[in-house]
């Protein structure tokens, strides 16, 4: 059978031709396919895929599937210098195991597949066609809840993914109601992100440095998901106020962007809209960085929906909420729990009064029981993972048994730096 593509030129032919012995230094016994859609994505199936690092027997290649926020990720997978199939020959070539973060296009390939979530749990509901009808014409809508629902879940009856990442036994229950044909494919194997964080907790004093956070200093993080109700997209006047009303001998201000918001708008104009709260002290973390040390650093968290202030909960920093009303949020989620705990941010108000009333109203042991919702499997994901990667895999994984490291310092924007995008 001839693997000849449109793209033929860009074609990898080793290690992908079915005479590819001919070539081939290693001894390759499975190839595995990491479907990336966005950078947010990109990132989560990272965490996946280094734990197949050290074993030479299984080949992991990379491929782009269609989505609207694709831009950037050509750059991100450039930078770890994998082997990236095109998507018209990936769903035509032969493959043991697919991951994924993401659900587009899954049903176009012939290959078991992974799903893994993107970020903290399951938290939005979105309406979406009620086709459980079979009636032909427009159909009604209904409210699923996104990731676990059958829009993302099954295809013409039948489920796709052939296993579904969860980080905590609660998700088992919300798929149960969501989508109950998914549930013998569901593994709960624990959440990276949470496990990354608690290994960084002991190195707080190193981040809030990378961060230009004196020793004196309170440091306040503002995080912004995407979208137009998003922090960002509804309150830019609550960074300049934050910037004019809190003493910078007192505190160090830095801001922190989902991916979706840099590849949208792209790094010049963010660079270009930040320029001015760069003058004015704020800093900015940048898109490449590790954002997992920035939230261990922080004295405040100061966010939206986003999943960042549902890690903050483990650190031992205030929460405020800002951005939308949450009127899409799932009230089974842990971001429902957590929004209606934290106080919110009034733009109308002295900000540094809130800060500090928010210290005072500070229940460790209400984020405690939000955080303990994020993973019932704390510390855990690494070996639970591999464990699923390799059963399905059908390979003795190795000896050695992987733990969670601690983050990388985060990294700044500089600006005066000609491209400086980081450092």
């Amino acid at each position: 059978m001839s693997l000849l593509m449109p793209d033929a030129d860009r074609r990898p032919a080793v290690p992908l031709r079915l005479d590819v012995e001919r070539w081939a230094t290693f001894r390759i016994r499975k190839r595995v396919l990491a479907v990336v859609h966005t950078v947010t994505s990109a990132r989560r199936l990272l965490d996946a895929v280094r734990l197949l690092e050290g074993d030479p027997r299984v080949q992991v290649l990379f491929t782009v599937a269609g989505d609207v926020f694709n831009h950037g990720v050509d750059e991100f997978l450039e930078n770890t210098r994998a082997l990236v199939v095109p998507w018209g020959q990936a769903v035509h070539t032969r493959f043991d195991l697919a991951l994924t973060a993401s659900y587009g296009s899954l049903h176009e390939l012939n290959v078991p597949v992974i799903v893994l979530p993107h970020g903290a749990s399951y938290n939005k509901r979105v309406s979406v066609p009620d086709d459980r009808r079979g009636r032909p014409g427009r159909l009604p809508a209904v409210r699923e809840v996104y990731g676990l629902g059958r829009q993302w879940l099954v295809r013409d009856g039948v489920v796709v993914p052939a296993a579904i990442v969860l980080a905590h036994e609660d998700d088992r229950t919300r798929l149960g109601r969501e989508c109950p044909e998914a549930l013998p494919v569901a593994e709960v194997v624990g959440d990276p992100c949470y496990d990354r964080v608690a290994a960084s907790l002991p190195a707080r004093d190193l981040y809030r440095r990378a961060l230009g956070a004196a020793p004196w200093q309170e440091l306040v993080l503002v995080c912004s998901t995407w979208g137009p109700e998003s922090l960002l997209g509804r309150h830019w006047d609550l960074l300049e106020q934050l910037a004019d009303q809190l003493p910078r001998e007192d505190f160090r201000i830095v801001v922190m962007l989902h991916s979706n918001v840099w590849n949208a708008h792209s790094e010049w104009h963010i660079r270009s809209a930040f320029a001015g709260l760069s003058r004015c002290g704020i800093g900015l973390v940048s898109q490449h960085a590790e954002w997992c040390g920035a939230v261990v650093g922080a004295d405040y968290i100061v966010g939206d929906h986003g999943s960042v202030s549902l890690y903050g909960t483990m650190t031992g920093a205030r929460l405020l909420a800002a951005g939308s009303p949450d009127t899409d949020l799932d009230p089974a989620s842990p971001m429902a729990e957590l929004r209606s705990l934290v106080p919110w941010i009034d733009t109308g108000r002295p900000l540094l009064r809130q800060l500090r009333q928010s210290s005072v109203a500070h229940r460790p042991d209400r984020y405690a029981r939000v955080a303990a919702r994020i993973s019932s499997e704390p510390g855990r994901f690494a070996r639970r993972m591999r464990a699923l990667l390799y059963r399905k895999l059908r390979l003795r994984a190795p000896v050695a048994r992987p733990a969670a490291e601690a983050a990388p310092p985060p990294v700044l924007v500089r600006y005066g730096v000609p491209g400086g995008a980081g450092s």
